[in-house]
């Protein structure tokens, strides 16, 4: 499987971005999706996540209240709504997917290594 991400951009304190990850290749296959960050010298860090469905989400402390992950499963696409923006958000933001997931999942995915797909990242610049 491939993911796309793309939406990423500069914007200043305050602002809203929302990132987009397509999926394609095996896309019959249920997949949990998740959104990492990364700025230099630091580890991927857990954003947000989703279960296959969309019915179940999670956040790091540090975004909750003011970034949204959805999905849309037709389009084979997550999404990261991201608002009230504040430098510290600056990063490369990576998508995720881990795909065999069963109808009735509801788990959501907050280490990097549940995942074993990974989009090329989308750079998040955050101007104060």
């Amino acid at each position: 499987v491939q993911l796309q991400a793309s939406g990423g951009g500069l914007v200043q304190a305050g602002g809203s971005l929302r990132l987009s990850c397509t999926i394609s290749g095996r896309t019959n296959v249920r997949y949990a999706g998740g959104w990492f960050r990364q700025t230099p010298g630091k580890e991927r860090e857990f954003v947000a996540g989703i279960n296959w469905s969309g019915s179940t989400t999670q956040y790091a402390d540090s975004v909750k209240g003011r970034f949204t992950i959805s999905r849309d499963n037709a389009k084979k696409s997550v999404y990261l709504q991201m608002t009230g923006l504040k430098p510290e958000d600056t990063a490369v933001y990576f998508c995720a997917a881990r795909g065999g997931q069963i109808l009735s999942s509801t788990v959501v995915y907050l280490r990097s290594d549940d995942y074993g797909s990974w989009g090329q990242g989308t750079l998040v610049t955050v101007s104060s």
